[in-house]
């Protein structure tokens, strides 16, 4: 899969159109190809510059975490990641200038090369208003940014802005700027992904079929939800993941209506459990979904989940290049057809979803949105599909979900841990 931003031969064991996408280790070696993290970076500045450059924007501001990390190439702890106080200006010179908190500014000076000399500042805005705008800080960063927007020959050209708080804005628009949202934009760029990326997906899918295996050797009555989200925490931090952002862990009665997010309840024999574990390896993340049922299983059970499974195989043997969204939705039940009001509340449940830097990336694919609002589904797309089934018993439920990679010839499937059946841990 090479394309246009690509400088360098790609060896043909990464021609993913046609050979299997590897999980490698967490190093680069000297005796084979692996992530190339010189192209990884060239590739997503040169694609967000395209985004740039086909808009009728100057400068685009950045405050999205995930649009700063694919244009700047830098991070910092998730903790402040939520904050605000990160900001990012990329001029039509290619050379973006990062705003980070306090000493991080430094350590991208001096470990973070690509960035021009003078261009990493610290920065900080009053992390979510708790410094009052009145005291200025807000008011100082936009006069800096005009100034740049002068030095760079655009200062009459609109700004585009992923995300802001609303007192930043008004402070640009007092200053005189003209701000224009560039989030579609950029999540357009984000959207097809290089062989850099789709390696780094496939590693952290491969480090949660390891934790799968481990859930599954745990999974005994007496082991409460949160103990299995310990458990997959410390696994995957052990295994090098840079951020466990979620862990879902649903059981019994609970699953049904799901609830999405986990509780101490004990697990009992007999229940159905399912777990979706959300990490990111290297800045790239996974939502993978697997079931099961605890010792036993049930009649319901096992028809709850062969029907989530048989929508799930619908929608996969559906994906291709060319292919539009509304097809994929159309494939699945209807939320009145499992007992939800509408699809607003079953929103979710029949989903896919792009797979990046971010949880929620292009496409979206639903029936809420993609019926009326179809987007055609490109190679280089990664995405997660998501099936829900309710059981007969009113208490059980399957959930399944697999991430696929469209390449130019089909699609290739990231997760690996068994799921065509319904898996029965620690069976008695």
């Amino acid at each position: 899969m090479i394309n246009n931003f690509d400088t360098q031969p790609i060896s043909p064991a990464l021609d993913f159109d046609n050979r299997m996408i590897p999980a490698h280790g967490h190093m680069a070696v000297d005796f084979e190809q692996r992530v190339d993290f010189n192209r990884l970076r060239n590739y997503r500045l040169a694609r967000s510059m395209q985004s740039l450059e086909a808009s009728d924007c100057g400068a685009f501001l950045f405050f999205d975490q995930y649009n700063i990390r694919y244009s700047t190439q830098t991070w910092i702890g998730g903790a402040l990641g939520d904050k605000m106080s990160r900001y990012a200006l990329l001029t039509r010179d290619g050379k973006p200038h990062l705003w980070d908190f306090g000493s991080a500014a430094k350590h991208h000076a001096l470990f973070s090369p690509w960035l021009a000399e003078g261009h990493s500042h610290a920065g900080m805005l009053g992390l979510r208003g708790a410094v009052h705008p009145d005291v200025g800080l807000m008011k100082e960063a936009v006069t800096t940014i005009k100034g740049l927007l002068a030095d760079a020959g655009v200062a009459g050209m609109p700004v585009g802005v992923d995300i802001v708080e609303p007192a930043f804005l008004f402070e640009m628009q007092a200053q005189g700027l003209t701000v224009v949202d560039i989030q579609q934009s950029m999540l357009d760029a984000r959207a097809i992904k290089n062989v850099d990326e789709i390696m780094l997906l496939s590693q952290a899918a491969a480090m949660v079929d390891g934790v799968y295996d481990d859930i599954a050797n745990a999974l005994r009555p007496g082991v409460r939800e949160n103990e299995i989200v310990a458990l997959a925490s410390k696994k995957l931090y052990e295994m090098g993941s840079e951020q466990v952002e979620a862990i879902n862990a649903v059981s019994g009665e609970r699953c049904n209506p799901h609830p999405h997010n986990f509780t101490d309840r004990i697990i009992r024999p007999g229940d159905q459990a399912f777990f979706d574990i959300i990490h990111s390896f290297n800045g790239y993340r996974t939502c993978y979904y697997r079931t099961f049922s605890v010792g036993s299983s049930t009649p319901a059970q096992h028809d709850a989940y062969s029907r989530a499974r048989e929508w799930m195989d619908s929608a996969i043997e559906t994906v291709r290049a060319g292919v539009g969204t509304d097809e994929i939705a159309k494939l699945w039940p209807k939320a009145t057809d499992i007992g939800i009001a509408n699809e607003m509340e079953g929103f979710g449940l029949q989903f896919g979803h792009g797979l990046g830097l971010g949880l929620h990336e292009r496409p979206i694919i639903s029936r809420l949105n993609s019926l009326t609002n179809p987007v055609e589904i490109e190679a280089g797309m990664v995405f997660a599909l998501e099936t829900y089934c309710p059981a007969s018993d009113g208490i059980s439920a399957a959930r399944i979900e697999e991430e696929v990679v469209v390449t130019r010839t089909g699609v290739q499937v990231l997760t690996k841990f068994p799921a065509q059946e319904l898996f029965v841990a620690n069976k008695y």
